[in-house]
Order: structure tokens, then sequence, then C-alpha cells
């Protein structure tokens, strides 16, 4: 399972969008952000808000995950 920084970057990617962008909608700095990338786990509520800038259900990447087991 790949670290879930890891998917939000690929994400961020695939929607073509910039790090300040992504900073500028979580109300926060691109160091911030980068920071995001290198986590592994991250808090609920963070993650809900990534998932509506992105327009992507990051829970789903979690719940295949549960259901392979």
């Amino acid at each position: 399972m790949k670290p879930i920084g890891e998917l939000i970057k690929e994400r961020l990617k695939a929607e073509e969008r910039s790090v300040a962008w992504f900073a500028r909608k979580l109300s926060c700095s691109r160091v911030n952000v980068y920071k995001i990338f290198c986590k592994e786990y991250i808090d609920t509520e963070l993650l809900t808000r990534i998932s509506r800038i992105l327009n992507y259900d990051f829970f789903q990447y979690f719940s295949e995950h549960l259901k392979e087991k």
C-alpha cells in the first residue's frame, strides 16, 4: 500500500495543478504541502479537505485495501 502523501502528490499531478495552487486551497504554505507529500498517514479531517479540493475520494483507496485482506 502506498503512503497517503504519495497518492495525494500523484493526484495533484494528474489534475495538472501546481503545489502553489494546492497550498492556497488548503490555506497553508508550499512547505507544508511538501510535508504532506512525505506523510505515510494523515489526519482524517485534513484528508477530507484534500479529497474535496482534488475531487477524489482518498478514503476509497483504504477501503479497497481492507477488502483485500
